[in-house]
């Protein structure tokens, strides 16, 4: 499926140290300090290049299990440090790790093989998450690293958030809190030239309206989601934040491994009867997790950890996620869209398995040889059913900070 990645992805404590190294180059231009700290006591950095009004805030690590942010913000450092029209008119903000925590959790940094990912995957419950606690708490619980996220959007008051999440298999895409005319053309450009497929129905933006292919401009605060069923709406995330300001987000998606087959804009045959099948085999692969985790459940000693309560909360989404799916889907439904679905189909009970994996072999607990069947069982099958091809990480962070810097130009145009 793969090979060894050329580059492989940095450690918090290596993306900070590098940092570092940047700003010890130019004092006079960078600034790198502590901005919050998170539940566990790690740091959170900002690294700030420039002193123009205009600011583009960058963060990266909202989620552990996407660990190419790191590297594409640190080649964003040092281009916007050297390249003097990049900060002309603007300053750039850095948040290097906005989850340290997760990050410390996820151990996979040079991941051959989709099994190689699972085996040492984590990706905290929805409340967890720096971004999207704020869609599923109450303003006093939120966790501190959203709060510092929050103090730092508040403190630069950026015209553009660009948060760098990815994929572990598929296709680039781009989020937008409102569109940024113009951005589509150089975005498609740099996944063309890269060999990286754009994802033109990923159904993270299900039902969003389109300001170009894989370039989805999410709909406003009160109208209808595509899955109602699911418990966090990115309306309410930390994305809307910049907003108070005259701001924007664009959440900017890159692949591990790509896919051909999540570009395909041709209409499906049978959707209807597609997704009834893909939630079924939802139901029925959550189930076997569930199964083993209700026999092992009672021989797990003390508080639930961070690994477990995320299995948990992933296969609470399922029941309603497949209700979602057995509605009528709307009448466009393209092959690329049943595809996505097929992908996220996949990630949940994955996901919740090697998570229950990784908990059940610090126990020693005799159902961890059965998941780990079924963790390579299924990490085999994803791989296989979209012909997953790694895409080399210089690449990935090429196209994450091509589409960075266009999206910065082409919005501050829009804001002059």
């Amino acid at each position: 499926m793969s090979h060894l990645p050329e580059l492989r992805y940095p450690s918090v404590t290596e993306i900070v140290s590098s940092a570092w190294a940047l700003a010890a180059r130019r004092p006079d231009l960078c600034v790198l300090r502590q901005v919050g700290a998170s539940r566990a006591g790690r740091p959170l950095h900002l690294l700030s290049v420039g002193h123009a009004r205009h600011a583009v805030l960058v963060v990266a690590g909202a989620h552990a299990n996407e660990p190419t942010g790191g590297s594409t913000l640190l080649s964003l450092a040092e281009r916007v440090l050297y390249r003097r029209e990049l900060r002309r008119d603007t300053s750039w903000h850095f948040l290097l790790c906005a989850d340290p925590d997760g990050a410390s959790l996820h151990v996979t940094p040079a991941p051959r093989t989709l099994l190689d990912y699972h085996l040492g995957f984590f990706r905290p419950a929805g409340p967890e998450q720096p971004e999207w606690s704020p869609s599923v708490l109450p303003p006093d619980r939120l966790p501190p690293e959203t709060r510092a996220l929050t103090r730092v959007i508040d403190e630069v008051r950026p015209y553009l958030q660009v948060t760098l999440h990815g994929t572990d298999l598929g296709g680039s895409w781009v989020q937008l809190t409102k569109d940024i005319p113009g951005l589509a053309e150089p975005f498609a450009k740099s996944a063309a030239e890269l060999r990286i497929p754009v994802e033109t129905a990923a159904s993270d933006a299900a039902g969003w309206p389109a300001s170009g292919p894989g370039v989805h401009v999410m709909p406003a605060p009160g109208s209808d989601t595509a899955y109602p069923s699911m418990p966090d709406d990115a309306r309410h995330s930390t994305w809307y934040h910049a907003h108070r300001y005259g701001g924007l987000t664009a959440v900017v998606e890159v692949p591990m491994w790509a896919s051909d087959l999540v570009d395909d804009p041709a209409p499906h045959p049978a959707p209807a009867a597609a997704m009834r099948r893909l939630a079924q085999r939802l139901v029925t692969d959550a189930g076997q997790v569930e199964e083993v985790l209700g026999r092992a459940l009672p021989r797990l000693r003390g508080p639930d950890g961070p690994l477990l309560r995320a299995a948990k909360w992933a296969l609470e989404l399922v029941p309603g996620l497949a209700a979602d799916w057995s509605l009528p889907p709307p009448v466009d439904t393209t092959m690329a869209y049943v595809g996505s679905v097929d992908a996220f189909g996949r990630r949940i009970p994955l996901r919740a398995a090697s998570m229950l994996l990784r908990v059940l072999q610090e126990a020693d607990d005799r159902e961890a040889p059965h998941l780990e069947q079924l963790v390579a069982g299924w990490s085999d099958a994803f791989a296989e059913r979209f012909r997953a091809r790694w895409v080399p990480l210089e690449n990935q962070v090429e196209h994450q900070a091509r589409t960075v810097m266009a999206a910065a130009r082409h919005a501050r145009d829009g804001a002059a």
